[in-house]
Order: structure tokens, then sequence, then C-alpha cells
């Protein structure tokens, strides 16, 4: 099996969980390459039903190595609750099979906020869960990365940086509460503590596995038709 990459030709839902799940038993490495907790893989395995939304569904493979890649934006919190669960139903015994790319940009509370202020307004029908405004962060280039994360200082500079303009677009356009410095930075510390052991220069490691001609399946999420350019735009 050469590497192969499973993406969805229409709006979503098309069964690439199914393909992912057929498809893995044969790769080496298993990575999840863009979107967020917007999208969900259904996987069956031994009776038992699992949904991801961030975790790549190799992850249910011992033998597998699962990346989170740099094109992934990810809510921290949703995360832990997907490792939380899949440790306790006897999966990922072993940390490192999984690694999250140190380049992955993260969804903050102000993000998730804006998504649905924005929603309510354009009623384009967005999740809520502040996958477009992390994304606008990244393009931008004001974004937060894992990298950021696990550098408390480095991480305390940007979210002051990025804080006073999201808050005052919240209050005065939006019409929404603020946030608060200090919540941001006690609710992230404990997430930096739980995800640390995984964050990786995974783009290396992609790399390498290629080198020595590993079989890599690359999992992708929504769908073609969502794209801003060749899908159903807004």
């Amino acid at each position: 099996m050469p590497n192969i990459v499973i993406v969805g030709a229409q709006w979503g839902d098309e069964g690439k969980g199914k393909i992912v799940d057929l498809l893995t038993r044969y790769a080496h490495m298993v990575v999840r390459f863009q979107g967020g907790n917007n999208a969900g893989h259904t996987v069956y395995l031994k009776d038992q039903k699992f949904v991801f939304h961030l975790m790549p569904s190799g992850i249910l493979y011992a033998d597998k190595i699962c990346v989170i890649g740099s094109g992934v934006v990810i809510d921290p919190a949703v995360l832990i609750e997907e490792i939380t669960e899949i440790k306790k139903r006897g999966y990922l015994r072993d940390d490192s099979q999984l690694m999250i790319s140190d380049e992955a940009h993260l969804i903050l509370p102000y993000h998730r906020r804006i998504d649905v202020a924005r929603d309510r307004i354009f009623k384009i029908g967005t999740t809520g869960r502040g996958i477009g405004p992390a994304y606008e962060d990244k393009v931008a280039r004001c974004g937060i990365r894992m990298t950021d994360l696990l550098d408390e200082r480095t991480f305390r500079k940007k979210i002051a940086a990025n804080l006073p303009q999201k808050n005052l677009y919240l209050v005065e356009v939006l019409k929404e509460k603020s946030f608060g410095f200090s919540e941001i930075l006690e609710e992230f510390s404990g997430y930096r503590k739980q995800l640390e052991r995984y964050v990786k220069d995974a783009a290396f490691f992609v790399y390498e596995a290629s080198r020595k001609k590993k079989k890599i399946l690359f999992e992708g999420a929504q769908g073609a038709l969502l794209d801003v350019d060749h899908g159903t735009y807004p």
C-alpha cells in the first residue's frame, strides 16, 4: 500500500471514518492533517462504538503511530477528554503511540465565543466550536501553537498580546462578554501538564517514516465542498 490520503468529496459525512478504519490495518502511521473537533469519525471495533473528533482513528491499533498534524486546530479540553476516554476503555496504553505536532494551533475560549456570536448574525451554520476563528488567527500569524503552550512565559506573552483586541471585538462589535487574562492562563496551565508528553516535532517523524518507505495513511476531515474556493461559499 502506497501512502494514501482519505478526503471527502462532498460536504462531509461521506463515510470517511469507515474507509480509514478499513485501511488503517495496512498502515504504519495514521496522520490527521487538518480540521478540528467539528468533525467526527465513527469506528466500530469488537462491537464497541468509538467517535473521534480529534484523535486519529488508528489509535485503536496498538501497533500504529498516530499523529495530529500541524494543519489541525486543537481544543485541548476536547482532546484530553478523548485521550481519557480511550485509556479508560483499554487503548493508548503506550503514550508514545500518539504524537501532537508542536506547530498545531490552539482553539482558545475567545475563538468559540466569537464563532457562536457571529453565527447568530450571519447564520452560516457553524458548529460554534471556534474552528474558523482559530484558522483566521493562524493565517493572520497571531495564532497560538502547541509549542507556545509548553512554554509558560511564551504563552503568557501571546495571550497578553491577543486578548485586548479579542475582548474589544467581543464587547464592542459582538456585544458579548470579555475574558479575563488569569482565567485563560489558569485553564490552560492544566492542559499543559496533561498534553506535554505527546507534543513533538511531528513533521520530522512523518518525514522519516516516508523516507523509510513506511506506509502512511492521511486522514482528512470535513469535505471538499466546504472549501472556501472550491466549495459552496460562504
